[in-house]
């Protein structure tokens, strides 16, 4: 795990690096800059209102009494894009709006469902609910 986490993080950041330096010579370095700071923006309208929305169905199903199990996985999936879509380069900026739009982030929360199904069966996480 640590080993693709450390090939990660040596690897993307020098995509981004790259296709930025790319991009740059095709459109030029004011565009370039322009297009970052228009996707942060755009990112951080789309987590505050995707965001707000996951809230308000938390808030509706446990006042129905139910427990908002996969209202919570919409909101880590909605923080984690808004956490890609601010950080600047485009492969990021790509992984945080696929997160952000709801039929794309249906997959991304099959996979974290699955995850932490996982985890649990197998006793690597526990979880302890007090009344």
């Amino acid at each position: 795990m640590f080993r693709i986490l450390f090939v990660l993080l040596l690897i993307i950041p020098a995509a981004e690096i790259g296709i930025l330096v790319w991009v740059g010579n095709l459109i030029g370095p004011i565009p370039t800059v322009a297009l970052i700071i228009f996707t942060g923006l755009l990112g951080a309208w789309l987590a505050k209102r995707e965001g707000l929305n996951a809230l308000r169905n938390a808030q509706s199903q446990l006042q129905n009494g139910q427990v908002p199990g996969t209202v919570l996985i919409d909101g880590i999936c909605i923080l984690a894009g808004g956490v890609f879509l601010f950080t600047p380069g485009f492969i990021s900026d790509i992984f945080g709006f696929l997160l952000l739009f709801p039929p794309t982030r249906s997959i991304a929360k099959v996979q974290l469902l699955r995850y932490f199904q996982r985890k649990i069966k197998s006793g690597q996480y526990n979880f302890y609910w007090k009344r």
